[in-house]
């Protein structure tokens, strides 16, 4: 199982430095053809070092010393020792390192020492145990240990961090914050090829331990042909995992669905906000969060955009956070509204619909507020981009309109939706006149009010309660909104 150094429990850190070293250290073990082996995996946090500034002054650098040992009854087995640079920048970055070690099967001890070049006191020292176990039996199926990434991507370049056409980001610990929606993991099985000769099915999922029994919550099967090596790359989505602590299981069964081998690894999820109750929200440090970052302005802006977003029952609450111009108030209801929305990252969310709302605004201003509090701008925030839209400024009688029409409308579960606005004015200040939405204005008497510079073109002698105007020249209104 891979293993990762905290700086809790059986683990040792010393530091002599007020600025601590921050570094992981974390490894899997593997086998090859040629020899068992466990990749190490270093993480250094760039800010906790100290840089130096290069020949050219504009960049900087860092370097730690690394000692690496290896174990077994008190012995030392192997050693490394090696300086570690941190990328050339303008900034602290923070930088990783792999390192890879041939060694029989075995139980180890591993300890790693960091040092901070620049400041010999800054240094970190961590101890554990680990083992490696990889029988050469003609029938067991072996298996890596579950390496927990960051992210990967394709690559063939020649790069420490690149294996099997791939680049595998470490993930630094085995701890996901708020902002992880997704678990990445890299898994090797060997010689099912010669072990199992057939297709077998890859089972993999999350179990969570309450009370000492564990249930799987998440789980996910794959269908593998047998191979030398078999690469499994999978991932999971675990947004709606809640905080607390959980075990990710690999399983490789036969087709009769006999367990040939399982290997597991621990982590930890942080998620303080999906399904939180509303007053565990409230006791969030609001002006941490990145609402407390912006202007009064700012959040004046913002919170109207969302109007049209908000539930009915919240919407006076909301007036009231606008008229009151208390910051801490407004800050607070802004925070609700996107961790309900994202409890993961509600900035980006927040960001991603900023965007779209400004947009909004420019498009639909008309002079009157902002844009996204025009008919046409409530509209598409609350219901997105129309499938199409027509736009009419020369039928006969009638002042300027459109017609959105959106083909699927999931919040009502309706169907070709239709939704006319005007402008009466014959300015930019468009107004809904009907729609078909359910719970939106609905005017049966839609082409009487349209058409009302041509009264005497009613349809039928019933001038009072008439809904519809006589087919004339041009005048296509009726059937743009009619038509299927």
């Amino acid at each position: 199982m891979k293993k990762i150094f905290q700086l809790v429990a059986f683990f040792l850190l010393l530091s002599n430095s007020s600025q601590a070293l921050d570094a992981s250290i974390s490894y899997a073990t593997f086998k090859s053809p040629q020899q068992n082996y466990v990749e190490v995996y270093l993480f250094v946090v760039g800010k906790t070092v100290n840089y130096l500034q290069t020949v050219d002054t504009t960049f900087s650098q860092a370097q730690v010393e690394v000692v690496i040992l290896f174990k077994q009854k008190g012995e030392i087995v192997k050693f490394d020792k090696y300086n570690l640079n941190s990328p050339i920048s303008t900034q602290m970055e923070d930088f990783v390192d792999l390192k890879r070690y041939a060694l029989e099967n075995g139980n180890y001890e591993l300890e790693v020492s960091i040092q901070d070049k620049n400041e010999v006191e800054n240094a970190v020292h961590y101890k554990g145990n680990f083992k490696i176990d990889f029988p050469s039996s003609p029938t067991q199926l072996e298996q890596s240990d579950i390496q927990l990434l960051a992210s990967v991507k394709p690559s063939t370049e020649d790069h420490v961090l690149v294996k099997n056409g791939f680049f595998l980001e470490p993930l630094p610990h085995n701890y996901y914050n708020r902002n992880a929606t997704q678990l990445i993991f890299y898994n090797e099985l060997y010689d099912t090829d010669t072990k199992i000769k057939d297709a077998f099915q890859v089972t993999y999922g999350i179990e969570q331990v309450v009370n000492n029994k564990a249930s799987t919550i998440l789980i996910g099967h794959k269908k593998r042909q047998p191979e030398p090596v078999n690469v499994l790359i999978l991932q999971m989505d675990i947004a709606k995992l809640q905080s607390g602590n959980y075990t990710l299981f690999v399983e490789i069964r036969n087709r009769a669905k006999e367990l040939l081998s399982r290997k597991t690894i621990d982590f930890q999820r942080s998620n303080p906000f999906y399904g939180a109750p509303e007053e565990a929200v409230e006791t969030v440090e609001i002006k941490d969060e990145f609402v407390g970052k912006l202007t009064q302005q700012e959040l004046r802006y913002s919170l109207k955009a969302i109007a049209p977003l908000v539930p009915k029952q919240d919407v006076q609450r909301l007036n009231s956070a606008i008229a009151k111009k208390d910051s801490t108030v407004q800050q607070r209801f802004l925070f609700n509204f996107w961790i309900n929305q994202n409890p993961n990252n509600p900035q980006v969310t927040y960001n991603a619909f900023m965007k779209v709302a400004e947009a909004v605004d420019r498009q639909f201003d008309s002079g009157f507020g902002y844009g996204f509090e025009s008919d046409r701008g409530y509209t598409y925030i609350r219901y997105g981009r129309p499938d199409d839209m027509i736009k009419v400024d020369n039928d006969p009688s009638a002042p300027p309109y459109e017609i959105w029409i959106y083909n699927d409308f999931p919040m009502t579960s309706q169907v070709n939706v239709r939704f006319l606005f005007y402008a009466p004015g014959l300015g930019l200040d468009y107004r809904m006149l009907h729609s078909t939405a359910r719970g939106e204005l609905s005017n049966p008497q839609w082409q009487l009010e349209l058409y009302k510079n041509a009264p005497n073109e009613i349809q039928g002698d019933n001038y009072i309660d008439g809904t519809q105007m006589q087919d004339n020249w041009n005048r296509h209104a009726s059937r743009y909104f009619n038509e299927n």
